[in-house]
């Protein structure tokens, strides 16, 4: 938003209102420093460094100033506001005043000298992330011999029920990794035809799959994907244990290699937690592995979390309740259906026992805003059976399998409407 805006307060809900005044919003500021002048807005983004904010050094009663954290990253790096010799909330300007929270928004008011600036409006918690209530999912891609792939779909409602086979678009493959992106939207990308491949497949909030996307980022196979930052993905790890990820935006468009982070592995799974974050775990290091490597909501991959619960690898991984994960099912030198939830501070929680078929290669993901489900893998043969998740957490006994029975699929929510 640019040029005047009348009267402009930040209300409860985070939207521009009116009131009187006259605001002239300026260009985002990135800088350490910055002088700002009353009547005029500034959005601060703070995420390559923390911003000290110098106030008017005179002022009338009335003036008014916003600041509006940009980029949620006041959280990591704060705004320090220098009142230049007036008083803030009765202070003086030898007091430090900080605001560290992410998402907020200050609407400063000079009431005179004796208080000076103070916020009419402090935003924190009216901003906080908005996680996309997911309604429906879907399940793709994978192969039932090899090293015949295949390309065919299969839808997930509200209710956790697999529809019939849809015949396959894009190419035929299995071992990639699957993501919500956008708030309503799934893509799908790499894997393996046999060739590794880093093409990709978007997922209209219909559940129509787009033809291919011209690959971008190392060619790989056994990846793991999963949401970041409300309406963005990310693509990590995968064969000849790479630790590199690729970000997606919020309108589905693949970034090339981030250097990695963490012990590189395949065969690992990742998932979204805490409504804005991700989180990626287990895997093959040429030796079985229960690390973890949690996401920021700017999709920067932190370094390894010891692991916890069965080292194991061809395990699936779905979001749950409010901002909750789980980790289940899994190779560990037999067929495993341990389970290990996730809470909404990323901190992976111990072996749950198994309920269901255990098998390995399936794939898993949210559907129903609060629920989640795995499905599709291998025991002994290809399954197609499904365990649904609760929005507690509890996995549910064999729901009888729908569509192809395949190995090396991948699966992400899509759609906001039930």
């Amino acid at each position: 938003m640019s040029g005047l805006v009348k009267d402009n307060i930040f209300g409860s809900s985070g939207l521009v209102v009116e009131a009187a005044g006259g605001l002239s919003w300026q260009p985002v500021v990135t800088a350490s420093t910055v002088t700002v002048e009353a009547s005029k807005g500034y959005f601060i983004n703070t995420t390559s460094n923390a911003c000290t904010i110098t106030l008017p050094s005179a002022a009338d009663a009335g003036d008014q100033i916003i600041l509006v954290d940009y980029a949620r990253t006041w959280g990591t790096n704060a705004i320090t506001i220098d009142s230049n010799g007036l008083n803030f909330q009765s202070s003086d300007d030898t007091y430090i005043v900080d605001y560290d929270t992410a998402g907020q928004a200050l609407n400063l008011v000079y009431s005179g000298a004796t208080v000076g600036w103070t916020p009419s409006s402090d935003i924190v918690n009216a901003l906080e992330p908005f996680t996309n209530i997911t309604q429906k999912a879907i399940f793709g891609y994978g192969y039932q011999s090899y090293p015949t792939a295949m390309s065919m779909t299969n839808l997930v409602n509200s209710s956790g029920v697999i529809a019939s086979d849809t015949t396959g678009v894009g190419t035929a493959r299995w071992g990639l990794g699957a993501a919500g992106y956008g708030g309503d939207k799934a893509i799908f990308a790499y894997g393996e035809t046999p060739t590794v491949s880093s093409i990709s497949n978007l997922v209209s909030n219909n559940g129509v799959v787009a033809s291919d996307t011209t690959g971008v980022g190392t060619a790989r196979a056994s990846v793991a994907s999963c949401m970041y930052g409300i309406d963005k993905a990310i693509f990590g790890y995968g064969d000849s244990t790479y630790s590199m990820t690729n970000l997606v935006t919020n309108v589905g468009v693949v970034g090339t290699d981030v250097s990695g982070v963490g012990t590189g592995r395949r065969l690992l799974a990742g998932v979204g937690y805490g409504g804005d974050k991700g989180i990626f775990g287990y895997g093959q290091t040429g030796s079985l592995t229960a690390i973890t490597n949690l996401v920021s909501n700017l999709g920067v991959v932190a370094a390894d979390v010891s692991g916890v619960g069965t080292a194991r690898e061809n395990l699936a991984a779905c979001a749950y309740g409010s901002g909750k994960a789980i980790f289940g099912y899994g190779m560990a030198g037999d067929y495993s259906s341990v389970t290990n939830l996730v809470n909404n501070s990323g901190v992976v929680a111990a072996d749950v026992t198994g309920v269901g078929t255990a098998r390995r290669d399936l794939s898993a993901s949210i559907y129903g805003g609060d629920k989640g489900i795995f499905a599709y893998g291998y025991n002994s043969g290809n399954v197609s059976m499904s365990n649904l998740v609760s929005n507690s957490g509890v996995v549910a006994a064999d729901v009888t399998g729908v569509g192809t029975a395949r190995i090396g699929s991948a699966a992400a929510g899509y759609s906001n409407s039930a």
